[in-house]
């Protein structure tokens, strides 16, 4: 089966991590964002915003090669002592997307107690994360504003998905 295209604008991203941190605002309790790079640095950005959090710290993985095959998950980008001293329940995990679970595992079992928080969740790994704010179908494919251009797209009539 063919994935099934979802192109995310500016505008839709900044919108829907604003809609992640209103969920989260009900949740509370956090003195920490970490930031899963790279697609979470947007969305942790909104959100410590919008909740007045101001410690950030990023954890490097990499579970893509080629930016489309999949990989090996890799941390590159250790926490930071600041974190990993903090009580892990107040710490508040951000990614852009929850896919096949792979990443957040190994984010998982660093912060167990961490509340886990994604802009979009796919099936095999929404068990993984606490909020998120829209699903999509497992063979969607989704295109991030900071992965895309402008360029014309042929209609859907065509053969275009």
């Amino acid at each position: 089966m063919e994935d099934k295209a979802f192109p995310v604008s500016w505008d839709a991203f900044h919108r829907d991590a604003r809609a992640l941190a209103w969920r989260l605002s009900a949740v509370g309790g956090f003195s920490a964002i970490v930031a899963v790079t790279r697609g979470g640095l947007v969305p942790a950005g909104v959100v410590a915003r919008e909740l007045g959090i101001r410690v950030i710290d990023t954890i490097g993985v990499a579970s893509y090669q080629e930016e489309t095959q999949r990989g090996e998950v890799r941390v590159l980008k250790p926490l930071s002592e600041t974190i990993l001293t903090l009580p892990s329940e107040e710490v508040l995990i951000v990614d852009d997307l929850v896919d096949t679970g792979a990443t957040a595992k190994v984010v998982r079992a660093l912060l167990p107690k961490a509340h886990f928080a994604t802009v979009y969740a796919k099936p095999q790994g929404r068990p993984l994360v606490d909020t998120f704010v829209t699903e999509v179908s497992q063979d969607t494919w989704i295109f991030f504003p900071w992965d895309t251009g402008l360029s014309f797209q042929a209609p859907i009539a065509r053969g275009s998905s």
